[in-house]
């Protein structure tokens, strides 16, 4: 038999329990479960993904991840964090689906397979295998909130990349958006995202309601700048000093790094604790928080975007005359 937190809380006050019980236990297991059922309920689903974004979550240091879900959500289900597994891990989306729960937010991670559930199955339900997808469709007609974290789940990301032969996807990858066109969905793109970016809006979502949002839903707070315009080599490019081999100083841009077209306030806001930034390390900015990533007009990651004329008279004099021997034939360090 299985109790829900109100049978529970009856079950705790009632005689019988007082008998075995202590009542300073008695009254510790009540309002911490009252408190719980306070908080906000959570169920995350993990579909084509990498489990990274989940990674990253773990990595939250202020709050940590602990606080969050022991003080602000209730995380009900998630694949990889959950304590349960097989049919006592399941029987939560289960019961949400068929009681047509609305009291919680869907966070979805990872893109959704569109061309057959078998690339992506999530145990079982009345002895038949699920999908990610069916899962998804379900749950999420009914979640107070849809939130897609990562870039997998916001745009596509690397589930959803073309094959260039064909132009096409070998699991219809989708992200979160195209399951529920008519539903606004917050997205919170990175590969992985940073930790604050999913907490912060989580916590923004319960405690002050929906953040201002820009073209692509992403959160304006965490978005609303590029990697250009707080970068720590931005002087660099002032100068027209360019680097142009990895692991020189100067201004990555001519290796391919895409800060000038990336929203997002890593620069400023750090890894791992602000100890290091994507660009501050050498490695240059991959765009995995736009729309693009990781395709980009079949260029990939790591190779100049060739400008068009127009864009070119916004370039600086050696960004430009580069980009005119790329359009010319040539090739950077060549």
């Amino acid at each position: 038999m299985s109790l829900n937190r109100r049978e529970f809380l009856k079950v705790m006050g009632a005689t019988t329990a007082a008998v075995a019980f202590p009542s300073v236990l008695i009254q510790g297991c009540k309002r911490a479960l009252q408190k719980a059922s306070e908080r906000t309920n959570v169920i995350w689903i993990q579909a084509q993904s990498c489990s990274g974004c989940s990674v990253s979550l773990l990595n939250k240091l202020e709050p940590d991840i602990a606080t969050v879900i022991t003080e602000y959500i209730s995380l009900n289900y998630h694949q990889t964090l959950c304590g349960g597994t097989g049919h006592a891990a399941i029987q939560v989306l289960e019961n949400a689906v068929k009681t047509n729960r609305k009291d919680f937010i869907l966070i979805v991670e990872g893109s959704i397979p569109t061309k057959s559930d078998e690339y992506c199955t999530i145990g079982e339900m009345d002895g038949r295998i699920i999908g990610a997808r069916e899962w998804i469709e379900k749950l999420g007609k009914n979640a107070i909130a849809l939130v897609a974290v990562g870039s997998c789940a916001t745009f596509g990301g690397i589930p959803g990349a073309k094959i260039r032969a064909t132009g096409d996807n070998p699991t219809g990858a989708v992200p979160l958006q195209k399951l529920f066109p008519d539903k606004k969905v917050i997205n919170i793109p990175g590969c992985p995202p940073h930790p604050d970016w999913m907490v912060g809006t989580l916590l923004h979502v319960l405690l002050k309601g929906m953040p201002e949002l820009d073209e692509y839903n992403r959160p304006l707070m965490y978005f609303g700048t590029t990697v250009h315009e707080k970068c720590s080599r931005l002087p660099d490019y002032k100068r027209g000093r360019f680097a142009k081999h990895w692991g020189e100083e100067g201004c990555l841009y001519l290796l391919g790094c895409l800060g000038m077209d990336t929203g997002c306030d890593i620069p400023t806001r750090g890894w791992v604790g602000g100890m290091n930034t994507c660009t501050g390390c050498g490695s240059g900015c991959i765009g995995c928080t736009e729309p693009p990533f990781p395709d980009y007009g079949n260029r990939g990651i790591y190779k100049h975007l060739v400008a068009s004329n127009d864009e070119l008279q916004t370039l600086h004099p050696e960004i430009a005359s580069t980009v005119v021997k790329l359009k010319n034939g040539g090739v950077i360090n060549g």
